[in-house]
């Protein structure tokens, strides 16, 4: 992995870090006693997955467009005659008009499988469309962004912006300045419109780009290639979103207290998203690079993306699954949780492992949507939607809450043993080495040896010395085995610091 891509990574890591921890604050407002009710919190994660669905179908795929083409029209244009960002913003307005037309046409089949089980939802049914239209413009802006480099910015943005706007309101109704929860939902939907603003308003002011609406020799020379490339990119796209968002559907339309239900689901969901942060900021700072590299045909470059990738994300995601698990139960009992979310222990451990099978993937998604062969990306999506939805409906109907979530493992794993595959019988690219193995079996002896020194220990002092003692014996180990090549040189550039400012100081 290149320096640009390991700094961009660790840092926008830490970004989403400090996002995820507001995250969690907010997380804890939403389940502790007395606040909220778990249906309305099922409310907010129910907000959250159609908004995706909504950006996902308005786009028209115009974010893969900008990371798959933003080389072609960086090289020939100037910033002035770029008609790429215009265009992409326009076609996805007019994609959202079009689902707001659709949502309102169907509103009576949507009363009708939700009206029985989550009453809530239909309640605030249209305060879904000022969501959906905030996330469909950050969407393309971010991809924009990414394109430039920016993936800090974004990360910031989508990961502590948006939490902290949700932070405020929740602080303004907690101290009733925001009066009930009718005012808090509709705040919460203009909330993606927000982050949407801060990104368009840095584009603008910096210069970036601007919104050209003549075509340029760029567009008239590869519009054939772009309008095929975003059919299969927008069609494999909308089915991965609806196979990721689709659990939350079916919980609450087929299962009683639907609300509620999603509400606890959305714990143990929200928890595994602590195990994916690493992926973001990783995926974020790969795109552009991945993009030149095909474009400069650098399948060297690819490969070692391709695995650094993978086994970086793959420690992250064991140690936080391993962490996470251990104090699980008895962080909802110390932080004095509703009693209900300790359901969702199992669908939890479940879905960490999807996490876990997905980030040890590296970013086969990105090398595939920016290749030659993007159109395999409808392929497996298909695939992965004709596992998930029957699977996720029949599970549902049967396991409750971890119903979803054994879909989720189910799906995921084959989906992406099939990329898997694909790019090895291609490219000869392939992310695993035998690191892979040492890590998962490092994360598996820690969380075995923590769990039986400190089992019986409670509270907060269980949670901070069972924390720290599995930190320091799995970072003890990937040092000493050296599991990830990446380790090394930020070892050696913290030393280099700490020696340059500790020189500065004595000089002083």
């Amino acid at each position: 992995m290149s320096v640009k891509i390991r700094q961009q990574s660790i840092i926008s890591s830490l970004v989403i870090y400090f996002g995820f921890a507001i995250g969690l604050l907010n997380t804890y407002f939403f389940t502790k006693e007395g606040l909220f009710t778990s249906a309305e919190y099922g409310l907010t994660k129910i907000f959250i997955d159609i908004a995706t669905l909504i950006a996902s179908l308005s786009t028209f795929a115009m974010p893969g467009f900008i990371y798959k083409f933003y080389p072609y029209y960086n090289d020939n244009l100037k910033p002035r005659e770029s008609d790429m960002l215009a265009w992409a913003v326009l076609v996805s307005i007019v994609g959202f008009v079009l689902i707001v037309f659709l949502g309102w046409s169907f509103k009576e089949l949507v009363y009708r499988k939700y009206s029985a089980n989550s009453p809530l939802f239909v309640t605030y049914y249209y305060w879904v469309f000022p969501m959906g239209l905030g996330l469909t413009l950050y969407n393309v802006f971010e991809a924009y962004a990414w394109s430039l480099h920016k993936s800090i910015l974004t990360n910031f943005v989508k990961e502590v912006e948006w939490r902290l706007l949700t932070t405020i309101i929740i602080v303004l109704f907690f101290f009733n300045v925001i009066p009930d929860f009718d005012t808090f939902i509709k705040l919460y939907a203009f909330t993606y419109l927000g982050i949407a603003l801060t990104l368009l308003i840095y584009i603008l002011v910096t210069k970036k780009a601007f919104f050209v609406f003549r075509i340029s020799k760029v567009t008239r020379r590869f519009i054939k290639k772009i309008a095929r490339f975003c059919f299969f990119i927008y069609s494999g796209g909308l089915i991965f979103t609806l196979a990721q968002v689709f659990d939350s559907f079916v919980i609450g339309a087929v299962l009683d207290n639907g609300m509620e239900k999603v509400g606890i689901f959305s714990l143990a969901y929200i928890l595994t998203s602590l195990i994916q942060a690493p992926q973001r900021g990783i995926i974020a700072a790969s795109v552009a690079h991945l993009a030149q590299a095909w474009k400069n045909k650098n399948l060297q470059t690819i490969q070692t993306i391709y695995q650094r990738s993978s086994i970086n994300q793959l420690i992250f995601a064991s140690f936080m699954l391993m962490l996470i698990t251990l104090n699980y139960q008895n962080a909802v009992i110390a932080f004095k949780l509703k009693p209900e979310y300790l359901l969702g222990f199992h669908a939890f451990i479940i879905l960490g492992l999807m996490r876990l099978v997905d980030m040890g993937s590296g970013v086969n998604a990105q090398i595939i949507g920016t290749s030659n062969y993007w159109k395999f990306e409808l392929f497996s999506g298909v695939v992965l939607l004709l596992l998930m939805l029957p699977l996720n409906y029949f599970l549902t109907k049967k396991l409750d809450i971890l119903g979803p979530a054994l879909a989720n493992l189910l799906s995921m794993t084959v989906y992406n043993l099939i990329r898997i595959v694909f790019l090895w019988k291609k490219y000869r690219l392939f992310p695993f080495t035998p690191k892979s193995v040492h890590t998962i079996n490092l994360a598996l002896g820690v969380f075995l040896v923590t769990w039986f020194l400190f089992k019986d220990w409670q509270g907060f002092t269980g949670l901070f010395s069972r924390s720290l003692f599995a930190l320091v014996l799995f970072c003890g180990g990937i040092y000493i085995l050296n599991l990830s090549p990446d380790v090394q040189p930020v070892l050696q550039s913290l030393h280099q610091r700490m020696r340059s400012i500790l020189g500065k100081n004595k000089k002083g």
